[in-house]
């Protein structure tokens, strides 16, 4: 038996000031509060080589990226390297297409130069760090609603230049379980229990999926959470993603 017990979309983490910036220049939107990044503009300007200062950053050094785990060994590199080679098919990436695009992403992650091999390592150096060293970084949408919970007088000292944005279209990043015994299958009927699932979002940030377990976005304090992700994409399959990752090496 297996069950996908956790799920948690992959987002864009920037300051105020470069949510502004990408927002003046179209590449993000905001809608009720939500910023939203247009993920085949974001791309084009990577690829393009558009300076931060193009942008109206000239504080900001070098050119528009971003900051991303390692692809190979890293689950939120990969699901990132994912999402950009769906933007770059122009749909979801897979056996057909996949090697057209290759050289592109290559590219592209080529430019990011040296990458962390962790989301958590990667995430704590852009708090720490500011907006110079890591003005734009892909990860979790679990890792602030955690942070915040967990943080609440850091967060409420940080929490005006900290802008979650959410990719269009995104993708989920889903824990599957697999159960291989009866002991397993306990585990699973555990995890998915009301009270178990409700502590997974609220102390953790996890959207769980079970419908009867509210979703209250305001528990957290973090402005610009989106209460519903609506634009999704599939992840390229199996095989497609092993060519990818093969690619990125």
């Amino acid at each position: 038996k297996s069950e996908i017990v956790f799920n948690t979309p992959i987002v864009l983490y920037t300051r105020s000031a470069v949510a502004q910036a990408l927002v003046t220049s179209e590449i993000v939107s905001v809608q009720d509060g939500v910023f939203y990044v247009d993920m085949e503009k974001l791309t084009a300007e990577i690829e393009q080589g558009t300076s931060w200062a193009d942008l109206g950053l000239p504080q900001l050094y070098g050119s528009v990226t971003v900051g991303t785990t390692d692809p190979t060994q890293s689950n939120s590199g990969n699901m990132f390297a994912g999402l950009i080679a769906n933007t770059l098919s122009g749909g979801v990436a897979d056996q057909n297409n996949v090697n057209t695009i290759l050289p592109r992403l290559q590219d592209i992650f080529q430019k990011l130069g040296y990458m962390e091999s962790s989301s958590a390592d990667l995430f704590d150096q852009f708090l720490k760090t500011g907006m110079g060293a890591k003005p734009l970084i892909a990860g979790y949408e679990s890792q602030l609603l955690e942070f915040a919970v967990e943080n609440p007088e850091t967060w409420s000292q940080i929490s005006d230049d900290i802008i979650m944005m959410y990719p269009t279209p995104t993708v989920w990043s889903s824990h599957v379980y697999i159960a291989l015994d009866d002991a397993g299958t306990e585990g699973i009927d555990a995890l998915m229990d009301e009270e178990v699932q409700k502590l997974a979002w609220e102390k953790h940030g996890f959207r769980t999926g079970v419908y009867d377990t509210p979703t209250d976005i305001s528990h957290f304090g973090v402005s610009g959470l989106a209460e519903e992700i609506t634009q999704v994409a599939p992840m390229p399959d199996a095989n497609t993603m092993n060519l990818i990752i093969n690619a990125l090496q």
